[in-house]
């Protein structure tokens, strides 16, 4: 009786482990898509103002 008991016991702790470790891939997934947002939003920041700097040249260079 002891061994199938044990065998149960070990199971579960296997499938507390597993839903411990599925925890903490969510969380560190749901950071990882943040910090991918915010990296969208400054490379989209910069390419606006790359694309004004560019207007304010090419508008210099044609007065000239």
């Amino acid at each position: 009786m002891f061994w199938p008991m044990f065998a149960i016991v070990v199971g579960f702790l296997g499938i507390a482990v597993l839903g411990v470790l599925a925890f903490r891939v969510f969380v560190e997934a749901e950071r990882l898509g943040r910090q991918v947002t915010d990296s969208a939003r400054r490379i989209n920041q910069a390419a606006d103002d790359l694309e004004r700097a560019a207007v304010g040249v090419a508008r210099s260079v044609d007065a000239v």
